[in-house]
């Protein structure tokens, strides 16, 4: 039996996945590999009955452009009593490709260290995915698939600028993120939303729905002061992340809740809640300000993926190639800016329980610093007089100290 690679997709997807599944086939084909792609993720492959096929050249050259993912994705994590290694020797695999996030990779990890303890030799190599872009790569790298989602969240969060221009009205916007705040952060930038705010904003203060809601109603001020009647902000569902299941209950949202008792955020719309306790807060105000909310979310993830990521795909899916001519394994392919391929091991970059620590906005950085210093517009200690005239306490608006920065 021919040696084999084993290609394994899992979490949620990211433009930029099949032209890593069509890469990495077209050239192990090439090298005289038997490729094998897994189904469903995790989900089978140490049961009996695993579910996967053989793939070919023409079955890459096919998808290699194509949004989504050509292999069927899951969010299943086995446990460490599940793994076994039968998949790995009745298919004579020599190597093991993961492509997802940091669970995808944590878990890859686990495995590696399975796979080693029970002294069989199968390499592990991880292609980092996620539009979110909070894997722990080399500054300045993204992850494959965020600039695709960000360029089809630029094309979207535009025109939504576009018609509160029109309409006189606000957007509230949602952008999907987990913990981190760059896609929110990203989109906004590019688009010069007067409001952006991420979780790691909160870096000086609790995170809570009552600040959140001032900082958006803050813009909402300042612009009123400079003439428009028109906005958008945009927030990263990261920011759930720091609340408390009370502070979430506390919206008055009538949630379904999971097995363990906590609500299931992923059933309603974050933009929503946001939307509606701006617009309490303002009729406590009584401002007339007219906002409507837009969720940035699954729309984003399946979109073709643009010129960047093919190229920058393309060269990950070789560079696993590469590295694994080289003898790497327990690791994640990178590239840099230049093309360099390089490893980064995945015992460098867990935590205390082997679980990959994400990659956070740099709140320290000067790209970031610049755009929350000139780029937006909010409700300052110089705007106090003007704006006691909208409001009776201006100074509960005021942005730096509602972030205590």
């Amino acid at each position: 039996m021919k040696d084999s690679v084993a290609i394994l997709c899992a979490g949620g997807p990211a433009p930029g996945i099949n032209t890593v599944i069509g890469s990495i086939t077209k050239v192990f084909l090439n090298a005289g590999y038997r490729v094998i792609g897994l189904q469903e993720g995790y989900k089978t492959l140490f049961t009996n009955e695993p579910n996967f096929s053989e793939l070919d050249f023409e079955f890459a050259d096919a998808v290699y452009s194509r949004g989504g993912s050509a292999l069927r994705m899951s969010r299943y994590k086995p446990k460490d009593t599940e793994f076994t290694t039968d998949f790995f020797t009745k298919n004579n695999v020599k190597l093991l490709v993961t492509i997802g996030g940091d669970d995808t990779a944590s878990t890859a990890n686990r495995l590696s260290k399975f796979l080693h303890a029970n002294k069989l030799k199968v390499a592990n190599i991880h292609v980092p995915k996620t539009i979110d872009n909070d894997l722990p790569l080399p500054e300045g790298i993204p992850t494959f698939g965020y600039q695709s989602a960000k360029e089809e969240g630029v094309k979207i969060a535009t025109t939504i600028y576009e018609d509160a221009r029109t309409s006189g009205n606000w957007f509230v916007i949602s952008a999907m993120g987990r913990e981190a705040g760059h896609l929110a952060f990203g989109i906004g930038t590019a688009c010069h939303y007067p409001m952006i705010i991420i979780p790691e904003m909160f870096n000086k203060t609790k995170c809570t729905f009552d600040k959140i809601t001032r900082l958006i109603i803050s813009s909402m001020l300042k612009r009123k002061l400079m003439g428009i009647e028109y906005g958008a902000a945009i927030i990263s569902e990261g920011v759930f992340h720091f609340m408390s299941d009370e502070e979430i209950e506390g919206t008055g949202v009538n949630f379904t809740y999971d097995d363990h008792g906590h609500p299931e955020l992923g059933n309603v719309s974050k933009s929503h809640i946001f939307n509606m306790l701006v617009q309490r807060k303002l009729k406590k105000l009584n401002l007339p300000v007219k906002s409507r909310p837009n969720e940035l979310g699954y729309e984003l993830r399946c979109t073709r993926p643009i010129a960047y990521d093919l190229v920058y795909t393309t060269l990950l899916g070789t560079g696993v190639m590469k590295l694994f001519q080289e003898g790497i394994s327990g690791c994640m392919v990178t590239v840099d800016h230049i093309g360099t391929v390089a490893p980064l091991y995945l015992k460098d970059v867990e935590d205390e329980h082997g679980k990959v620590r994400p990659r956070l906005v740099n709140m320290d950085s000067d790209r970031v610093k610049m755009i929350y210093e000139n780029n937006l517009q909010y409700i300052t200690k110089d705007d106090y007089k003007a704006a006691k005239k909208i409001v009776p306490e201006p100074e509960e608006y005021d942005f730096y100290k509602i972030l205590n920065w």
